[in-house]
């Protein structure tokens, strides 16, 4: 593992250029097995989870050209073979299940291990996915080790009401449908940036999409799907990030945003602790005329609430970095996650600064700020922006912190700190075996 050293205190300033949202990236990634024409893709970033998928691609005999200086990706699956006696899809990347659609496509069978994972948010069922697969007409078999999927033909199209609003399930229908003959619906589907970005991958390669943007899916499957260039957007996460940073410490941090679209939820939040965004000519700022404060809402005597669930809620993996702010802004607030029931149980590292929180329940937490902090070495989950949330209050505290366990940042964040000694931060890398 990797630990993040801090020497803290230091408003953040500067520009930053941030990179495409991995949960955009790698269920492209998948989906591009969907074809075996040439594909380029630009704006590929250069971190952990790409590397395996593409290592993978390597393995199942895919041409592979990577530049990672200039993050374009050349791909042509045109040999590509699987064979499930002898082939695995990783268990350490959630994203891996969704290669089981493609090669259930092109070679009517897939096998991975029984127990994908991703980050530590809780109970992360696969079951959704499972019936994905079976209405499309795959059977799934529970082997030793691992899960083997097969479809003895073609896929059917068909209608189906997810229970919730799953993204990866969401991308598993869409990609199961593409290779489906004929049209299929989706009803609670999932309609993140990251998912409308995916399904803009499909439509380029030959998929008729209804409805991107809502939670209705009709996909009109089975045709020839092709190749051509693709570019990703800044991942939306990594932009409301480096803003944060910038309120945290009191600097002036401006960020490349192509997409202000996606950010009015995401600015009323930040003005919920005194902080206002100004997006402007593809840039966007924080502006902090004050001390972070929390404000108190029209209906005095309840508290300020940031309420995380399903997009077009607030973000549920932006939730960390907003309970940061909460813990240096003066006042209280809570807040709420709807999604993970596991996502709050590192909010006890942040006594350890000497923050004030007090965890209501395993979905709610109530942050008492205007503490004053003091540096500290704390543990970081597996969790990517709790990691950062921890080195944002850090960034924010005189004197040498440590964020153990920190490596979860490189599987989303290339260059983080590369980005953070542009804007003037003291900060380092350590390894420890």
């Amino acid at each position: 593992m990797s630990n993040l050293i801090v020497h803290g205190g230091t408003p953040l300033r500067g520009r930053i250029i941030p990179s495409a949202n991995k949960n955009a990236v790698l269920p492209v990634l998948c989906a591009t097995l969907l074809t075996g024409e040439p594909l380029r893709l630009h704006g590929v970033p250069d971190i952990t989870d790409v590397r395996k998928i593409l290592d993978i691609f390597r393995t199942l005999g895919s041409e592979v050209r990577m530049d990672h200086e200039s993050g374009t990706l050349e791909l042509h699956h045109r040999a590509t073979t699987f064979d499930a006696a002898l082939h695995r899809l990783p268990e350490e990347m959630r994203s891996s299940i969704m290669l089981v659609p493609p090669l259930l496509a092109r070679f009517g069978v897939a096998r991975l291990e029984d127990n994908v994972k991703g980050c530590t948010l809780g109970v992360r069922e696969i079951d959704p996915h499972v019936e994905v697969f079976q209405r499309f007409g795959g059977q799934v078999e529970r082997t030793e080790g691992s899960l083997l999927v097969y479809a003895p033909g073609r896929l059917t199209p068909t209608d189906h009401w997810l229970d919730y609003a799953s993204v990866t399930t969401t991308e598993n229908f869409v990609l199961c449908a593409a290779a489906a003959d004929g049209t299929s619906t989706l009803t609670n589907a999932a309609s993140e940036p990251h998912v409308q970005e995916f399904c803009r991958f499909m439509a380029m390669i030959g998929v008729r999409i209804e409805g991107m943007g809502t939670s209705r899916l009709t996909v009109h499957g089975g045709g020839t799907l092709g190749g051509g260039e693709f570019r990703f957007d800044e991942d939306f996460h990594e932009i409301t990030t480096f803003l944060a940073l910038g309120a945290i410490t009191g600097g002036d941090v401006v960020v490349r945003n192509s997409a202000p679209g996606n950010f009015p939820l995401i600015d009323r939040t930040f003005a919920k602790f005194g902080v206002q965004i100004e997006h402007a000519d593809g840039w966007s700022r924080a502006i902090r005329s004050g001390p972070l404060k929390v404000q108190t809402p029209f209906t005095s005597n309840v508290l300020t609430k940031v309420e995380a669930a399903p997009w077009p809620y607030f973000p549920v993996d932006l939730l960390p970095i907003f309970i940061a702010l909460g813990v240096r802004a003066q006042g209280n607030a809570m807040f709420w996650n709807k999604v993970y029931d596991g996502a709050l149980g590192w909010t006890g590292e942040l006594s350890k600064f000497g923050a004030h929180v007090f965890s209501s329940d395993p979905h709610r937490l109530i942050t008492f700020g205007g503490h004053a902090l003091t540096p500290a070495v704390v543990e970081s989950p597996y969790i990517i922006r709790v990691a950062i949330a921890l080195f944002m209050v850090a960034a924010s505290i005189e004197g040498k912190s440590e964020i153990r366990n920190a490596t979860p940042i490189r599987r989303a964040h290339p260059r983080f700190v590369e980005n953070l000694r542009s804007l003037g931060v003291q900060v380092e890398w350590t390894s420890e075996e």
